[in-house]
C-alpha cells in the first residue's frame, strides 16, 4: 500500500472509532480517514473486555463531564449513529455507581460528592443508617458513607457501542484495514508517513494515536514518550445462592473490590495493588484473586455472598497513565500533527463520544469548541505535573 490520507488513527477500538466517525460527522471536514486496526475482530481489544460502564462520579470535573456528554450521546443515539433509520442498540441500563467510604475515607468521599454536584451530577451521599435503610443486604460496618449516583449512571454493552461508531464512521466515508503501525517518518517537527506491519507506507496530514494499551509504542515511532503501560485486570463471573439482590447498583467497596448484577449472575473484581501491577499484555487469569482478595470482601460487605460460586472470568488490559490516572488528549509540544488519545486507565468507554468530538475538533477546526478538555492536555506529560484522579477502579 502507498497512498495518501489526511488522517491516519493508529487503532480501532472505541476511541479509535468515535474519532473517525465524529471527525466524519464534523462540518467542513470532508479529508480521508484511514483507521488501522491490528485486532478487526477486536478480540482481544480493552473495549470488548471492558466492563461497560458510564458514571459520573469522579474526582476531576472534566471527566464527570465527558460523562456527562456520554449519557447525552446515547439518549440522542438515533440522531447520531442511525443509518438507513436504524438506530443501533447498546443495551444501555441506568443501575447507577454506589461508592462506599470507611470512616477514615469519609471525608475524601464528601468532598468528591461537592464537586460532582457542583458540576451538575445526581448523585446523593448517604449515611450509614440511610444505607443500610435503601440497601438492606448491604452489611455497613466500618462504613462512614456512601455515594450514590441517581441517574445518568449505569451499563452498556460495549462491544455494541463500538461496532455502532464504527459502522456509522465507515458509512460516511471513514476506511477501515486489517494493519498495525509499526514505525513513522518524521520531518520539520511533523509526521508525514506511517509504515504499516504488511509492508505498506501511508503519507499523511496527520496521526491520531488511539493505540490502546500499546499507545507508548506508537508514540515512540515519532520519537515521543507518555506514560502509559498495559495493565491487566480480571473480571470474575460469579453464582450466589440466595435470591437475586433487589434494587443492587455498580457497589465498590473502600477496598476497592466492586461487584454487580449482571443478567442471572453478578460480576466483580478489584485492582491488584501497585507493587504487583506490572506490564502486561496477556490474557491469563489469576483465579487466586478471586479465592482470597475478592470472596473475603464481597461476603464480608453482603452477608448473602457467604454462598457464592465461581462461573467464570476472564482479564482485559487498561491503557493505564503511570503518572497520574487520567487520559492524555491532543497534540504534542514537539510533533504537531501528532495527536493523543491515551490513558485512559478503565475509563476510554465512557469517555469515546467526549473524546471523539474534542480530537475532531481539535484536528478540524484547531480548538475545542463544546467541551474545554485541556487539563488532559499532553503538555502536563511534558511538565510531569499530575492531575490526579482519585475514583480509579
Amino acid at each position: 500500500m502507498s497512498e495518501n490520507v489526511d488522517v491516519v488513527i493508529a487503532g480501532g477500538g472505541v476511541i479509535g472509532s468515535a474519532i473517525a466517525y465524529f471527525l466524519t460527522a464534523t462540518p467542513g471536514f470532508d479529508g480521508s480517514v484511514l483507521v488501522v486496526e491490528r485486532d478487526p475482530a477486536y478480540g482481544q481489544g480493552s473495549t470488548a473486555r471492558s466492563l461497560g460502564s458510564i458514571r459520573q462520579q469522579f474526582s476531576e470535573p472534566t471527566n464527570i463531564y465527558m460523562s456527562q456528554f456520554a449519557i447525552e450521546f446515547i439518549a440522542r443515539l438515533h440522531e447520531y449513529l442511525s443509518i438507513d433509520g436504524r438506530t443501533p442498540d447498546v443495551g444501555f441500563h441506568e443501575r447507577g455507581y454506589l461508592f462506599l467510604a470507611s470512616l477514615e475515607g469519609r471525608d475524601a468521599l464528601r468532598g468528591n460528592h461537592a464537586v460532582q454536584t457542583a458540576c451538575g451530577a445526581d448523585v446523593v451521599f448517604l449515611e450509614p443508617d440511610a444505607l443500610a435503610q435503601r440497601f438492606p443486604w448491604l452489611d455497613t460496618a466500618g462504613l462512614g458513607g456512601g455515594c450514590l449516583g441517581t441517574s445518568g449512571e449505569g451499563g452498556l454493552d460495549a462491544y455494541a457501542l463500538l461496532q455502532a461508531f464504527r459502522r456509522k464512521a465507515e458509512h460516511l466515508g471513514a476506511r477501515f484495514i486489517d494493519d498495525k503501525v509499526v514505525g513513522c517518518t518524521c520531518r520539520g517537527g511533523r509526521v508525514v508517513a506511517v509504515h504499516l506491519r504488511d509492508g505498506g507506507q501511508v503519507a499523511c496530514g496527520s496521526l491520531v494515536n488511539a493505540a490502546g494499551a500499546r499507545a507508548a509504542e506508537v508514540a515512540a515511532f515519532a520519537g515521543v514518550q507518555i506514560p502509559v503501560r498495559p495493565r491487566k485486570r480480571f473480571v470474575f463471573v460469579f453464582d450466589c445462592r440466595a435470591p437475586m439482590i433487589e434494587h443492587c447498583p455498580l457497589t465498590i467497596d473502600p477496598s476497592g473490590t466492586y461487584f454487580r448484577p449482571e443478567g442471572a449472575y453478578y460480576v466483580c473484581g478489584v485492582s491488584p495493588p501497585p507493587a504487583e501491577d506490572h506490564d502486561c499484555l496477556d490474557f491469563d487469569v489469576d483465579y487466586r484473586y478471586f479465592d482470597e482478595r475478592i470472596w473475603p470482601v464481597l461476603a464480608g460487605r453482603v452477608p448473602a455472598f457467604e454462598a457464592i460460586k465461581l462461573f467464570n472470568a476472564w482479564a482485559g488490559h487498561y491503557a493505564y497513565n503511570t503518572l497520574d490516572q487520567n487520559a492524555i488528549i491532543g497534540t504534542h509540544p514537539a510533533v504537531a500533527n501528532l495527536y493523543f488519545a491515551n490513558g485512559f486507565s478503565g475509563h476510554g468507554l465512557q469517555q469515546s463520544p467526549a473524546v471523539g468530538r474534542a480530537i475532531a475538533e481539535l484536528i478540524v477546526y484547531g480548538e475545542y469548541r463544546t467541551l474545554d478538555v485541556s487539563a488532559l492536555s499532553v503538555q502536563r506529560i511534558v511538565d510531569g505535573r499530575p492531575l490526579r484522579e482519585h475514583n480509579v477502579l
